[in-house]
């Protein structure tokens, strides 16, 4: 059974076309939670930021710095313009405006969408949160959409819209998503409690798009609307500022269990909504060192090759929110506290860039989808990429700048549009090539990533997992592996379905796209991989790649390029059992998948095998001979399982999230093996 690691919510979304929801699935702390409301009594935690800060980022000498600052300076170093700063606003490339007046122009007039009490209760109810989430989320996109106008055009109507969505947010009864507030699981409700509101990402999120708002508009307000910005405070304070500061009992911090995405994300946004709002340099650098504390033991969870398991898709609004924080820091601070030097931010910053097939696509693993969807906020790593010298990363990012494509997406927030905005060079910069890293092994996540040349999706590209069955977000992939024909997924990792209650719960292994009997690894006895910590992956023989060679510095590797698991342990075998599997890419054009098994004779199977190897397809599938051949895009592979003939099952897909990636289906080939004991070669080849 997943672990629930809050007794109070269940769990969101990746990165990508809303700012989405992380992660309150993950490994549990074995400490109780304290009760609500308790005052801030943590011990001051020495992490890898202490190590290289040390007392810097301690409340002291915050106040030292920040407080000679005063308020004005910290607003500037946020980075945010305001409206009148029409170095920005002026250079707003047409494309992106063009864009957002279209959008926007067909709703100003209507009335704002409705959040009734009845999409908020229906997660308790029947177990949907999209309802209430997609009307929350298209109010932020269009108060997104006015503040930028109003900045841009100065005209009245969108000044006044932006007042009008602002203050529509005001009103709402809470910020925290209906699947985050913990008014069900402590009160009984089905509605919020307001007397009590929850600090979840998208309180973070919402306080943090007014406070960006209040900046850009904040003269425009005070002449048109005099009382919106002093609504704005207050609300802020009531939802996000008091419950941030006195409540140790909110999990995410890790006073008293595990972190995950939401820390760095919901931090973020804190602390850019306090240097906004506050006008008291001292309660800032409080925060500031609190939100440090806090941040420095998500920083600790972060292995030293970088890797993230739950895969690029919340690398976003993880990783990327740390990076988004620790660069306003650098800001709050004048340089006084820059990150740049933690050994593990720079490999933290290239994990994407290693994860890239081809194009949009990319090894997903965990809730993650395998397709960008345009919306990510691809200054961030440009941004830092820059700041850290790593041409390979900008080079990444600038693959994203394409002609035709919006500067940032309103999707993506206010905040971070805006960041976007005002970065001149992010605005002018040109596309690139992507740099595709020939062979990447992360040991810590025991992911392999490879492919015949650096730099090229020509041939086949491999990516292979072993792991636990523990990970964050977790699915049953362990031995699992992904197969790309010109940098196009043809062997597949389903990814991420539609969020419900039961994604969250004890439910979880009974949703299809979750189960090991759906992904690309063998089924021995027909048994699905068992769940948590115990059942894992072994290393018999880990490749050569990246992040072992110099730092930054790519490494050759010679053909093949193989991982070799031991999977025994990721199933509920007999003492005796066994199962090992090496995957290879041994050469440009061919990969190798070798099964070697040994079992005993099962009275449960009657008459059907004692073991079956699946593979998911993406695209057409037919038999040709002794071969299945899948195609899609103009790309095709054979596949040849020593003349093995599998059973093909179609998966109709009619989950939007699903079907938005992989078209009207997916289909599933199923190996029958009848030895006891045996091995099996399984070749890949392309067909050009």
């Amino acid at each position: 059974m997943p672990h629930l690691s809050h007794p109070t919510t269940t769990d969101d979304d990746a990165a990508g076309a809303r700012p989405s929801y992380g992660d309150v699935f993950s490994r549990v702390s074995a400490h109780t939670a304290p009760p609500v409301g308790t005052q801030a009594t943590a011990e001051p935690f020495e992490g890898p930021l202490f190590a290289h800060w040390g007392d810097g980022m301690r409340e002291p000498a915050l106040r030292a710095l920040l407080g000679a600052a005063g308020t004005e300076r910290i607003q500037d170093r946020t980075g945010i313009p305001a409206a009148s700063d029409r170095s920005v606003w002026d250079r707003l490339d047409p494309i992106t405006l063009d864009g957002l007046a279209a959008e926007a122009e067909t709703e100003r007039g209507l009335p704002w969408p409705g959040v009734p009490a009845s999409l908020f209760a229906r997660y308790a109810r029947d177990g949907d949160r999209r309802g209430y989430e997609a009307a929350v989320d298209a109010r932020q996109q269009r108060l997104t959409r006015a503040v930028v106008l109003a900045a841009t055009t100065r005209g009245a109507e969108w000044i006044d819209d932006a007042a009008d969505g602002a203050i529509v947010l005001c009103e709402q009864s809470t910020w925290s998503l209906s699947a985050h507030d913990d008014a069900g699981a402590r009160r009984g409700f089905v509605v919020p409690d307001a007397a009590s509101p929850y600090l979840d990402l998208i309180a973070g999120e919402i306080a943090a798009q007014l406070a960006v708002a209040d900046r850009v508009l904040g003269a425009d307000w005070d002449a048109a609307w005099p009382g919106v910005r002093e609504r704005i405070r207050h609300e802020v304070e009531a939802r996000v500022f008091a419950p941030f500061e006195t409540r140790d009992d909110l999990w995410w911090l890790g006073y008293w269990r595990d972190v995950n995405n939401w820390n760095p994300w919901i931090l973020g946004n804190v602390l850019l909504s306090a240097a906004l709002l506050l006008d008291d340099p001292v309660r800032i650098a409080a925060m500031t060192a609190r939100a440090l504390d806090s941040l420095d033991r998500y920083v600790a969870t972060l292995p030293a090759d970088g890797a993230i398991d739950e895969g690029v898709a919340y690398w976003w609004n993880g990783a990327g929110r740390m990076l988004e924080l620790l660069e306003l820091v650098a800001q709050l601070t004048d340089g006084g506290l820059d990150a740049g030097g933690v050994p593990v931010v720079a490999e933290v910053l290239r994990f994407p860039m290693r994860m890239q097939l081809g194009a949009d696509w990319y090894v997903n693993v965990a809730d993650g989808w395998a397709r960008s969807r345009h919306t990510e906020p691809w200054h961030l790593p440009f941004r830092w990429g820059l700041r850290l010298g790593d041409d390979r990363v900008v080079d990444w990012a600038r693959g994203a700048r394409q002609p035709g494509r919006p500067i940032a997406p309103a999707t993506g927030g206010l905040p971070r549009f805006v960041r976007a905005a005002a970065d001149a060079r992010w605005r002018d910069a040109t596309p690139a090539t992507p740099p595709l890293p020939q062979s990447v092994w992360l040991p810590s996540v025991q992911v392999l990533v490879c492919r015949a040349v650096a730099g090229s999706t020509g041939g086949l590209a491999l990516a292979a997992k072993g792991g636990t069955n523990d990970e964050n977000h977790n699915h049953k992939d362990l031995g699992s592996f992904i197969v790309a024909a010109g940098g196009r997924p043809l062997l597949v990792d389903a990814g991420k379905p539609t969020y419900r209650r039961e994604t969250f719960s004890p439910e979880r292994y009974g949703i299809r796209a979750m189960q090991s009997g759906w992904h690309n690894a063998p089924a021995p006895h027909g048994l699905e991989q068992g769940e948590g910590p115990a059942f894992e992956a072994a290393v018999v023989t880990a490749p050569h790649g990246e992040p072992t060679s110099a730092p930054g510095v790519p490494e050759n590797v010679a053909l093949p390029i193989s991982l070799e698991l031991d999977l025994t342990a990721a199933y509920p075998l007999a003492p005796g059992e066994r199962w090992r599997r090496r995957a290879s890419l041994v050469s440009p054009s061919r990969i190798e998948i070798r099964d070697e098994w040994r079992l005993q004779a099962d009275a449960r199977v009657d008459d059907g095998p004692i073991a079956t190897l699946h593979l998911v397809a993406a695209g057409e599938v037919h038999r040709s001979d002794d071969r299945v051949v899948v195609s899609a895009d103009g790309r095709a592979i054979a596949i040849d399982a020593a003349g093995l003939t599998p059973e093909l099952e179609e998966w109709a897909l009619d989950d939007p999230e699903l079907a938005g990636v992989w078209g009207e289906r997916l289909t599933r080939l199923s190996y029958p093996l009848t030895d006891v004991a045996g091995s099996l070669t399984m070749t890949i080849e392309e067909i050009r």
